[in-house]
């Protein structure tokens, strides 16, 4: 306080009440009627007392003039404030004249106090923790943020229906205070799921996906499923249009990250196990938005990064597996076959003596550990990698397999069946292409090109479709009931997504097959046990 804080009362007060102001402040005499009291903020804090308990102790008394109550009041407002900002760093600033450091550890997280700017720093994603945490201490909380309330400028009404399951997530997800990731499979309508949260909350809302042909998926089930037209636009690229409901990809996002911040609400990240990449997790923790949804198809990534980046959109609210919504009739009943085929003579001795070398070189380390070696220049490391890759080739080139894949297409074919092959590689995905006659889709292709070839094999009644890792996200062929796996990872995730092309309903879809063609005796394998480790 620059000036004495000065309180009369207008009345005869007894002992008992002058014992009492007497703990705070210093008595100044009497006048006109009135005796003057002295706050003593040292004297205070001796005995317990902040500026607001003074704050409320006068104000219980009987003829205490409202200008003298009014300017304990304002400093009483002024001691307990703490002013919340983003930094320009995109870190949280948290400022009071209270002692913040006991409440602001009772978050669960240390924070960092700057001496020169007098604040304490916290992650961006901590703001509505940190906001309603100081609010319940009694804190004059001022959020210069602002983002707890930012409405849309008019309330969008959602216009679609929400299936029995879609409607259990939305509602474990507003339980979760409007926060988590809600893991449904391929096919069973995340996007609509997330449209419905969205209007139901109507605040400025940034999604977040992953390719441009994603952002206009977006933009149209926005459109189909609300009467928000008006309000959404598109940020990537070239076209770059900041609206109260914004589409943008995780590229866009990480590099404009300073850009959206401050403006939305609430974040939508689609295929969010993408997130926990190291510059993609930037989006999760500099945006303060206090409303979250990730969408997934799984729930789990191989290297286990989903535990640290998914409390960051609020843990995993819902899952179900793709089986019981098969079972509910939602999606295309469906079987998986595993056709073992075995390398020959020549290929077997090959691959036989690669290994023997692999494991030499790579004295009992991990592929990992190899990788990570090689990148820092060992040698031994380079050459066992070698050794692997030529290992791999053998396997997915093996004429067998593709012998395989080609009696697989003919059979399918001849009942009508619309079919998708799912390769891990550019090589083995060209000359299964060829072989068969197939449509042939991979990211070295054109993008115009990609939407021509899409386009035929959509339009088309039977076919053959050849895809490698750029169809495993965003392929939307409801007709497609027959699916191969020639190659892939041992990833439940991708495993997943792929069964999910063949489960969304289409007309006249009585079920669909997963083929998995699988060299013996070879790491496809384990690969094949451990991608099946998920329930399905």
């Amino acid at each position: 306080m620059e000036s004495p804080l000065r309180f009369r009362v207008c009345k005869w007060i007894d002992d008992e009440e002058f014992r009492r102001l007497m703990e705070f402040s210093r008595y100044l005499g009497r006048g006109g009627g009135c005796s003057l009291f002295e706050v003593d903020l040292a004297r205070a804090r001796r005995e317990g007392y902040t500026i607001l308990d003074i704050y409320r102790i006068v104000s219980s008394l009987d003829n205490v003039p409202n200008e003298d109550l009014e300017r304990i009041r304002v400093e009483a407002e002024e001691e307990v404030k703490a002013l919340v900002y983003l930094g320009s760093d995109g870190m949280l600033r948290i400022k009071s004249r209270v002692m913040l450091k006991p409440i602001l550890s009772e978050t669960g997280i240390y924070l960092p106090y700057d001496r020169q700017e007098k604040a304490y720093k916290a992650p961006a994603h901590m703001y509505a923790e940190i906001v309603k945490h100081l609010a319940r201490q009694g804190l004059n909380v001022v959020d210069k943020v602002d983002l707890l309330e930012k409405k849309l400028p008019r309330e969008v009404r959602f216009t679609g229906e929400l299936r029995p399951y879609q409607g259990e997530a939305l509602e474990a997800w507003e339980r979760n205070g409007n926060r988590g990731v809600i893991a449904l499979p391929t096919g069973a309508g995340k996007t609509v799921v997330a449209i419905a949260g969205m209007a139901k909350l109507s605040v400025y809302t940034l999604i977040v996906v992953f390719t441009k042909e994603h952002v206009k998926q977006w933009i149209e089930a926005i459109k189909r499923f609300t009467d928000a037209a008006g309000l959404v636009g598109a940020y990537y690229g070239e076209e770059k249009r900041l609206a109260p409901i914004t589409v943008t990809t995780y590229q866009t996002a990480f590099r404009k990250i300073g850009v959206f911040a401050p403006i939305f609400s609430m974040l939508i990240v689609d295929e969010a196990h993408h997130l926990p990449a190291d510059k993609f997790r930037v989006i999760a923790s500099r945006m303060p938005s206090p409303y979250r949804m990730g969408l997934s198809a799984t729930i789990e990534r191989e290297d286990g990064k989903h535990e640290e980046i998914f409390p960051l959109v609020g843990g995993v609210v819902y899952h179900i597996p793709p089986g019981e919504l098969a079972k509910q009739g939602y999606l295309a009943p469906y079987v998986i076959r595993r056709e073992k085929v075995s390398l020959s003579g020549e290929e077997k001795r090959k691959y036989e003596k690669l290994r023997a070398e692999y494991r030499a070189l790579a004295g009992g380390r991990t592929f990992q550990e190899l990788v990570e070696a090689a990148r820092k220049g060992d040698p031994i490391a380079i050459q066992a990698i070698r050794k692997h890759h030529e290992m791999r080739n053998i396997i997915q080139m093996s004429e067998a397999k593709i012998r395989k894949v080609e009696e697989i297409v003919r059979r399918e074919l001849a009942k009508g069946s619309k079919i998708i092959v799912f390769t891990q590689y550019k090589k083995q995905a060209e000359e299964i292409a060829k072989r068969i006659g197939g449509f042939l889709l991979h990211g070295g292709l054109d993008p115009r090109e990609r939407t021509r070839t899409l386009e035929a094999f959509r339009s088309s009644r039977s076919g053959v479709l050849v895809v490698t890792t750029v169809g495993d996200e965003g392929l939307d062929i409801p007709d497609a009931n027959v699916g191969i796996l020639v190659s892939g990872t041992s990833s439940s995730r991708q495993f997943i997504q792929r069964l999910g092309r063949l489960l969304r309903p289409g007309e006249g879809k009585k079920s669909a097959v997963l083929y998995e063609v699988i060299v013996e005796g070879t790491s496809e394998e384990y690969q094949s046990r451990k991608r099946r480790r998920m329930p399905l």
